[in-house]
């Protein structure tokens, strides 16, 4: 059997050790890649079952205000193969905002823990726990931002094409949170972004400067053809997330044009592959076809949001 290289860093601290994660915009391009970087290699060592436990000891604090799947067992599964354990608070027994102030939460919560996930609906909470917290914040999804996600997302690319300088990726829906990490993420690695939305939901111009100031700006269309046409990689999410059920109907109406099916894949790049961050609703954003065909990459890229993340919490808690 192959020896599996250890991670880099194994045996001292990493360099981005302490740091809180809370839109990708904290880190520089090098920084980026080093978390990619690990996050293949501790693929690499689940695969051959090596053991790798840098993190024995060590509790991270699990705050949800949203339901959770693949947030709540990808980062708990995470812990626990590195050695530590995760422990998840419910909106019950927080009520964080209600019975409680975030920064409150974050400063007692550092006292028990090394790390501590949100999962929240308003961008500022999860600011105003890292604030109070003395240990790292990972943003595990805001209204605003989708960081680890987005690192999955970039993931996933890097595995299919070797690289993700200039590689063309075209977002096809609503300019949301996932939007604007994937925004961030491509402006730092020099990935070419189009996003393709209605109109009236376009993503928040100022994320859009934030991703220029960081590299690029994502190319900004109303036309989900034209953002198609020659992408080497098509994405999608549900038109209505969590918290927006009441927009469900319109919604559906003013999204119906930028539904991905086998026509819209057909003007993208013959090696384009097709991402979507799940739970998918079919029918609607996309096709069965498309998320159930040989062009799917979608379940490697749920997959890889354990890796990712396991290689952010190595390297933040290390």
């Amino acid at each position: 059997m192959r020896a599996v290289r250890q991670p880099e860093g194994s045996r001292s601290s990493s360099p981005l050790s302490g740091r809180d994660c809370l839109t990708l915009a904290e880190f520089c391009p090098q920084e980026i890649q080093h978390i990619l970087d690990q996050a293949e290699k501790l693929k690499a060592l689940r695969k051959s079952c090596t053991p790798f436990q840098p993190l024995s000891g060590k509790t991270l604090a699990m705050v949800f205000q949203k339901p959770s799947n693949r947030t709540r067992v990808s980062f708990e599964v995470g812990m626990y193969e590195l050695g530590g354990h995760a422990l998840p608070l419910s909106p019950q027994e927080l009520q964080m905002g209600k019975r409680e102030t975030p920064s409150d939460i974050g400063r007692v919560l550092a006292r028990y823990s090394d790390a501590i996930m949100a999962r929240v609906f308003d961008h500022e909470e999860i600011e105003e726990l890292a604030i109070a917290a003395e240990v790292p914040v990972i943003n595990g999804l805001s209204a605003l931002h989708h960081p680890c996600q987005a690192l999955a997302d970039l993931l996933t690319v890097h595995e299919e094409f070797a690289t993700l300088e200039d590689v063309k990726i075209s977002y096809i829906g609503d300019g949301n949170n996932v939007a604007h990490s994937l925004a961030v993420g491509c402006a730092l690695t020099r990935a070419k972004l189009t996003i393709a939305h209605p109109e009236g939901h376009a993503p928040d111009p100022s994320i859009m400067e934030q991703a220029a100031r960081l590299g690029a700006s994502p190319r900004l269309t109303q036309d989900p053809h034209e953002g198609a046409t020659g992408a080497q990689v098509i994405y999608t999410d549900v038109w209505t997330s969590m918290g927006q059920e009441n927009q469900a109907g319109e919604r559906k109406k003013k999204f119906a044009c930028y539904q991905v099916d086998e026509e819209l894949m057909s003007t993208a790049a013959p090696d384009a592959i097709f991402l979507h961050c799940l739970p998918a609703h079919r029918g609607e954003e996309v096709t069965a076809g498309v998320i159930d065909g040989s062009q799917s990459r979608v379940f490697d890229q749920a997959e890889n949001r354990l890796h990712a993340q396991k290689a952010l919490l190595y390297l933040l808690l290390n």
